[in-house]
């Protein structure tokens, strides 16, 4: 048996990285479906943060439109492409991107999921995947307590554990800032970014049969 050990850095208001949790999962599955010998092996997906826009004021009420940060970024022409580009690899994934909404600091979000990995790697997941699907399918506020509270619901976390934790204080945020940035100091400078077995690293938007791949690699050196 292996259990295989993911760590992820991430930013919650990068589409590429929802498209990678979706990779990762879905690499997990075609892993035991072309190896169901292998079908006791185990995995561990561990997420870390990354800010893309680390000085953008923090908190709510500073957010922004997003189709207006998008375009005034990249240029009107240039978005539409990235959008287009998107919805296609995002479809066959089960994401259903939409680009309405506001965009703002991640940092609370990011404090959230650290509180979700004090209730184990489970929940910590959750909290991922109702962040994305709120920022990227439901056009939510992430910078917005009520929505970051419902996700926390979603996830299993007591509302007056969420309060206190996020709305409260700044429980989480010594921690996410220093692991953003020793993920700099790392050298990372874009995300998603993915270490498996403490070793083996894959950057960027990679397609489910990369991290098959580096799977059957691992395999093959407990094996050998």
């Amino acid at each position: 048996m292996t259990h295989f050990r993911i760590d992820v850095v991430s930013d919650i208001v990068c589409p590429w990285c929802y498209v990678g949790r979706k990779q990762v999962q879905r690499a997990q599955q075609l892993w035991l479906q072309r190896h169901p010998s292998n079908s006791s092996d185990t995995f561990s997906v561990r997420y870390a943060p990354f800010q893309l826009n680390p000085d953008s004021p923090r908190g709510p009420g500073h957010s922004i439109d997003k189709q207006g940060y998008y375009v005034q970024r990249f240029g009107a022409e240039r978005t539409a492409m990235i959008q287009e580009r998107l919805r296609a690899v995002g479809e066959p994934l089960g994401i259903h991107f939409k680009f309405g909404g506001r965009v703002g600091n991640s940092r609370d979000g990011h404090r959230l999921i650290h509180l979700g990995g004090k209730h184990g790697e489970e929940t910590q997941l959750k909290v991922v995947d109702g962040l994305f699907a709120a920022y990227f399918e439901n056009e939510k506020d992430i910078t917005d307590y009520d929505v970051l509270r419902d996700v926390a619901k979603g996830a299993g976390i007591p509302e007056e554990e969420f309060n206190k934790a996020i709305v409260e204080s700044d429980e989480g945020g010594e921690e996410v800032d220093a692991a953003a940035g020793t993920a700099r100091f790392r050298g990372i400078s874009g995300v998603p970014d993915y270490t498996i077995q403490g070793k083996y690293r894959l950057s960027g938007a990679q397609d489910a049969t990369e991290f098959v791949k580096v799977f059957e690699r691992v395999k093959a050196e407990e094996q050998a």
